[in-house]
């Protein structure tokens, strides 16, 4: 099909550059399209650079403390966690998405998307729920002391609690993917393998589990991110990690330089993971059955194996969701009468400003990203914008960090500057502001609102830009009144996802906010950190709701 005279211009083949550094170099003729990308990609990576450069400034007397009292602790403590949850949810979300894409069991249709509800959950407010009833001074040990006697229960505040927590509140990252995997392969899988004179059990392990190793894969890889990540949970649990080393360096030991090199340290190992991944999945080649294969009938699990499942999943369900949010809603009820005032109204503000502004701005770099990848579909453009989507693969506290280092000099910078050239003393103009934490949650959920709305862009075919540039439509009118209104769909779904996210997040919001600026997630952190799990469950409950209707909204999305 004929772009007409208005239709941008082709490189022939012989004409590109026959090497990387030439390939690279051709980004001389940027245009404004890869010099969106080209700014974006520089934000993601000023604070990775901020963060190795400290690797070449060590502090001699703070290292010989973190050397000899923390390092060893918190790589052990970090190592446990992370095999601890990653094999957890492997079990768990693998096994309840095989169940309930595949098999027929009782309430099936119903726990297919409530198994997901746990996603509208904070880890973090998971954990103290958790600590709250089974601790020593909690209502189950008490009334066991009073009913039974005296019982020496395991203690929750230890490893095995902090893993069991986490696989809890992230089982539903595999459980989603994986069951989309296992529900595309339906049952002609196993009819295949049966024909070769395997049986339904050797059939999953040797044939289903093998074709959906790259989602579950990919499944687990985004639980592993999630539990470097986190800082909120280990902190209610006093379990010290690479994060809360972080946190402490920062606010205890005051020393940003040594944060920042223990934040480079947790860079390197999250990206040593994320080449393991790749490099696993470059030598795996699979294919998709069909769309038929999903319209195939279930196993129908019969008698006690059927209500086995169901009772499974009724447990995995309660104990997830359904008695943490009850639990919360008691002590709610309990504390609301005396502690919501008109600070809650005001955590409340900032929390929803925070998130509104954040996806905004999100969605808005998500766009222009998405339409500079289809513009200019070279190596170099390509790269771009996979190396500005790869803040979610860092920790929160690693990006405070990396945002605030620059940020403080450039604060300096303006200050000198108008001392000596105007003489006018001023003070902080960036630190403290709104600024350091929409950056860096930008960088943080740059993946979530891209991948959204890339996905919708590729099904944008290019004829239609072909034919809009014949009728006299490119450049911006071409964004704004042909593709936008196709990709309104997957804008707001990624604004709804990133909205979500920010609510949620707790390292980023209290070590960049400004003075007094507390969210919900602060509010919860201060009262948790204090014992104080009845004040912090009006907060949680506040989060929760605000994550339940983009969670049935998705659940909606993956039925279909």
């Amino acid at each position: 099909m004929s772009a007409g005279n208005n239709a941008a211009p082709v490189t022939p083949p012989n004409t590109a550059p026959s090497s990387g550094v030439g390939r690279l170099f051709a980004l001389q003729k940027l245009g404004p399209w890869r010099l969106v990308a080209l700014l974006i990609t520089l934000l993601m990576l000023a604070p990775l650079l901020v963060i190795f450069s400290s690797l070449f400034n060590p502090e001699p007397e703070i290292w010989n403390h973190l050397v000899e009292n923390v390092l060893a602790d918190i790589a052990i403590n970090t190592l446990w966690l992370v095999l601890g949850v990653a094999a957890g949810t492997l079990l768990l979300g693998v096994s309840l998405a095989w169940f309930t894409a595949v098999c027929h069991f009782p309430g099936r249709r119903f726990f297919s998307w409530a198994l997901l509800l746990p996603l509208a959950m904070p880890a973090y407010v998971t954990a103290f729920v958790a600590v709250g009833l089974l601790d020593f001074t909690g209502p189950l040990q008490s009334w066991w002391r009073e009913a039974i006697g005296p019982t020496q229960f395991p203690a929750i505040r230890s490893r095995g609690g902090v893993i069991a927590v986490m696989i809890l509140a992230f089982y539903p990252y595999v459980y989603l993917i994986a069951r989309n995997a296992f529900h595309t392969q339906g049952q002609r899988a196993l009819e295949a393998a049966q024909s070769l004179g395997l049986n339904r059990w050797q059939g999953f392990w040797r044939v289903s589990l093998p074709m959906a190793r790259p989602w579950i894969v990919g499944g687990v890889m985004l639980v592993v991110m999630e539990c470097l990540a986190d800082f909120g949970t280990v902190a209610v649990f006093n379990y010290d990690t690479f994060t809360s080393g972080i946190y402490k360096a920062w606010y205890s030991l005051f020393s940003l330089s040594a944060a920042s090199q223990l934040a480079s340290l947790l860079v390197i190992v999250v990206f040593i993971i994320l080449l393991i991944e790749q490099q696993a999945r470059a030598k795996m080649s699979y294919t998709q059955i069909g769309r038929g294969a999903a319209q195939q009938q279930p196993i129908k699990l019969r008698g006690w194996r059927g209500w086995a499942v169901t009772i499974f999943a009724t447990l995995i369900l309660l104990i997830a969701f359904i008695v943490p949010v009850t639990q919360l809603l008691l002590w709610t009820a309990e504390s609301a009468l005396t502690d919501l005032d008109s600070r809650y109204f005001g955590f409340l503000w900032h929390s929803l400003l925070l998130a509104t502004l954040a996806s905004l701005a999100v969605g808005t770099t998500a766009l222009l990203l998405a339409y500079a990848g289809r513009r200019h579909r070279d190596l170099p453009t390509r790269a771009l914008i996979r190396i500005s989507t790869l803040g979610y693969a860092l920790p929160g506290p690693v990006l405070a960090v990396g945002i605030f280092i620059p940020i403080a000099w450039l604060d300096n910078l303006i200050i000198d500057t108008a001392q000596q050239w105007f003489q006018i003393e001023i003070g902080q103009v960036l630190q403290g502001t709104l600024i350091t934490m929409l950056l860096a949650l930008i960088i943080r959920f740059q993946a979530v609102g891209f991948s959204a709305v890339d996905g919708h862009m590729q099904r944008i075919t290019l004829s239609v830009d072909d034919a809009a540039r014949s009728l006299g439509c490119s450049g911006l009118t071409l964004l704004r009144r042909i593709h936008l209104p196709i990709l309104s769909g997957g804008i707001l779904t990624g604004m709804m996802l990133v909205f979500v996210d920010v609510m949620k997040e707790m390292p980023i919001t209290l070590m960049t906010r400004p003075f007094g600026w507390d969210t919900l997630a602060v509010r919860i952190f201060e009262l948790t950190s204090e014992g104080e799990w009845q004040r912090a469950a009006l907060p949680a409950i506040a989060i929760i709701i605000a994550g339940l209707l983009p969670t049935l909204l998705l659940t909606r999305h993956a039925e279909r």
